[in-house]
């Protein structure tokens, strides 16, 4: 379902949530939406990797360093000069991502700072990765190893540029603002024309001056026009909503706790297991525990997750951070049939404790806490359940009459995180 589709008291029991999507205003233009069917792998695939990679990654201090530490434009370019990795290898990254349990994956190809990191002629004074040091165009590196690897391939593309005065005051500096425009649409039409199928288009910073919303800024975008030419080149790619259009899904940015009920809408969940969304030199982490907290919560509440990785400077992944992508891969491999290809519900969450995904005739009941779960009840179902086993196919006692449900999972079943019981239900009815 839709933004647009949505009654007046179903999108204000989802703002309820603590889920924050940051593009519910965005310019409609229901044309540019794909189809259900064109939109199913992106459901079905849950998992994605994200990385933030680029000439922020050599201070260290966060991928907005050049605007917060207020790095002259000529200093900040200087970086370049040093931007020459030499252990950055897609092919294992890909590799990583797949053992990890990734579906899909997005590479950060410019971010606010201008540097891009392929070969691009609508770069504003050529600055980009094949005209400064490394002489690579490593989308192109990316997106065949990816491809290559059975992954889904997006890019990630922020419009804004800090280089321009004119997107801190456009309607002031309108030529300025204007070449900044034009750098934009001619990357788009680079990123969508010159590397094979693109299957997710994911922007960022769509805003102007750091203020107001992406939608505010659509006046100057032009979002539907934008959009319209990827379409031409890309017709079934997935587009996320912050150019100012509302877009195919919508996002919600961070590692704040995901509560309330199951949104009606595609939506997807980004945040970094790392200290920064680009690589901390005291290569810090979110514990495991944390991440996997969150996906499940993002899962039974019928979202995706993004999740982002730091690489090094030299494009290497930091060893802890290569290990907790393992262990989330083993998570991911003892649960994926609850994950994978599943519909958050029928029954709404209890934060923390429980949720459930469905796919077929099976129910799958993630239970978080199972010391709190073990004193409750789950609500009615209509169908009826003629068997509950968890996914090593044990058996599990239940009891469904018209108050609820009772389930006793053996407690040397339960499992740390997610312990998850696979109903088996008659699809003939109650």
């Amino acid at each position: 379902m839709s933004i647009k589709q949505l009654k007046d008291a179903e999108l204000a029991s989802m703002l309820k949530s603590s889920i924050q999507l940051k593009s519910l205003d965005g310019v409609e233009a229901p044309w540019l939406n794909l189809s259900d069917e064109d939109m199913q792998w992106w459901r079905d695939a849950k998992l994605g990797l994200f990385f933030h990679w680029g000439l922020y990654s050599i201070p260290g201090r966060g991928e907005w360093v050049m605007f917060n530490e207020n790095i002259p434009v000529d200093e900040y370019a200087k970086l370049a000069d040093q931007f020459n990795p030499h252990q950055w290898n897609p092919e294992q990254m890909a590799n990583l991502a797949k053992e990890a349990g990734m579906r899909y994956s997005v590479m950060v190809t410019r971010h606010h700072d201008g540097f891009a990191l392929w070969d691009s002629p609508g770069s504003y004074r050529r600055f980009d990765s094949m005209h400064t040091a490394a002489k690579r165009d490593f989308v192109k590196e990316y997106t065949d190893a990816f491809r290559e690897a059975g992954l889904k391939v997006g890019l990630y593309y922020s419009p804004m540029d800090w280089r321009f005065p004119g997107y801190f005051n456009p309607k002031e500096l309108p030529e300025s603002a204007s070449l900044m425009k034009k750098q934009g649409y001619d990357q788009i039409e680079e990123l969508t024309t010159r590397y094979g199928t693109i299957d997710i288009l994911w922007y960022d910073g769509g805003w102007l001056a750091h203020t107001g919303t992406d939608a505010d800024a659509a006046w100057f975008w032009e979002p539907i026009c934008l959009n319209e030419k990827v379409r031409q080149n890309q017709p079934k790619c997935v587009i996320n909503p912050r150019s100012g259009w509302l877009g195919d899904f919508q996002c919600d940015e961070g590692t704040h706790e995901v509560k309330g009920s199951i949104l009606p809408i595609d939506w997807e969940k980004c945040f970094s297991m790392a200290y920064h969304w680009s690589y901390d030199p005291l290569e810090r982490v979110m514990p495991l525990e944390e991440i996997i907290k969150i996906m499940v919560d993002c899962f039974v509440r019928g979202g995706n997750v993004l999740l982002n990785i730091a690489p090094h400077p030299d494009g290497g992944i930091p060893v802890n951070q290569v290990e907790q992508l393992k262990q989330i891969g083993a998570f991911m491999r003892k649960n994926g049939e609850a994950i994978y290809g599943t519909s958050a519900g029928p029954l709404q969450p209890v934060d923390h404790v429980y949720g459930m995904t469905s796919k077929g005739n099976h129910l799958y009941l993630h239970v978080q806490d199972t010391l709190a779960f073990e004193k409750m009840n789950l609500p009615p179902l209509e169908k009826k359940i003629v068997r509950c086993e968890l996914l090593d196919g044990s058996e599990v006692p239940f009891v469904q009459n018209e108050n609820g449900i009772s389930v006793q999972i053996p407690k040397e079943k339960w499992a740390p995180l997610d312990t998850v019981v696979k109903m088996v239900v008659d699809e003939k009815g109650a």
